[in-house]
């Protein structure tokens, strides 16, 4: 069963319905790999900032990140199976435990 919450201004539903995943065409965003450096990028365990530009909408395929969000205390985790939506304009700091796979969608 699907839950959500969010944290920090980050919106994150896991383990969301087939029907979800079908109805956003997530099968047709991009997917990371580490290979592909054209749109893509892939990334293994490691730790750095990061500022999203554009809302960012990802599926998660495989992995688990701590995220660290500028401005509060603490951290949440994402992982497989989680849908997970960035406003735009938010500085984080990615703490990649498990390699990290998944599809991404930007707003433009």
């Amino acid at each position: 069963m699907a839950t959500t919450t969010e944290i920090f201004g980050v919106k994150i539903e896991r383990n969301p319905p087939e029907s979800k995943l079908t109805e956003l065409d997530i099968a047709s965003w991009p997917k990371e790999i580490e290979v592909d450096w054209e749109n893509r990028w892939g990334c293994s365990p490691s730790k750095f900032p990061w500022t999203f530009t554009a809302k960012e909408t990802m599926y998660l395929l495989e992995g688990k990140v701590k995220v660290y969000c500028e401005g509060h205390d603490g951290y949440f985790e994402i992982g497989a199976g989680d849908l997970v939506e960035f406003p735009k304009g938010m500085n984080v700091t990615w703490d990649v435990i498990e390699a990290v796979n998944k599809h991404y969608s930007l707003e433009k």
